[in-house]
């Protein structure tokens, strides 16, 4: 496979899985409301794993396009943007482990106590969790569209 074709198919990738992973926000920000049952308490936890399988799937899909297509490491190493993005999105992982825990929490007093709902204080702090990684992920488009054009490289 030629260096054209593997640059496109990992931007596609990572693409798609950037797009996805969106998604698996968007569903949790509506999903996670009062009066959750058990169903739809496994159902968000459920998908919750996948917000972790492709984020690390975005990382590895990401270095690797990095390190052998794209631009190469030399661009992106010396880019400001390139690492605001990389930091971002870590800051966006490292808000989404409170959610992660309070829905692994839930799905276990669930799984116990069939009439189980999360409290309204436990929601609304796990919804403004979920409303900053959201906040945050929208930077992360703005410095990848300025990192492919030379902004923010030394």
């Amino acid at each position: 496979m030629d260096f054209a074709t593997t640059d496109v198919i990992l931007a596609i990738a990572h693409h798609v899985l950037v797009f996805a992973l969106a998604g698996v926000l968007a569903f949790e920000l509506g999903a996670v409301r009062p009066g959750m049952v058990q169903k739809e308490i496994a159902r968000v936890a459920g998908v919750d794993l996948w917000y972790g399988i492709l984020a690390a799937a975005i990382i590895i899909v990401g270095f690797v396009r990095a390190n052998f297509a794209g631009k190469g490491w030399e661009y992106y190493s010396h880019n400001g943007f390139f690492w605001s993005k990389i930091g971002t999105f870590a800051l966006v992982g490292v808000l989404s482990i409170m959610p992660t825990l309070a829905f692994i929490r839930w799905r276990r007093l669930a799984k116990a106590d069939q009439s189980f709902t999360p409290a309204e204080v436990d929601l609304r702090t796990v919804k403004r969790f979920l409303w900053a990684e959201a906040g945050l992920f929208l930077l992360i488009p703005i410095f990848a569209a300025l990192m492919a054009r030379g902004y923010g490289a030394h």
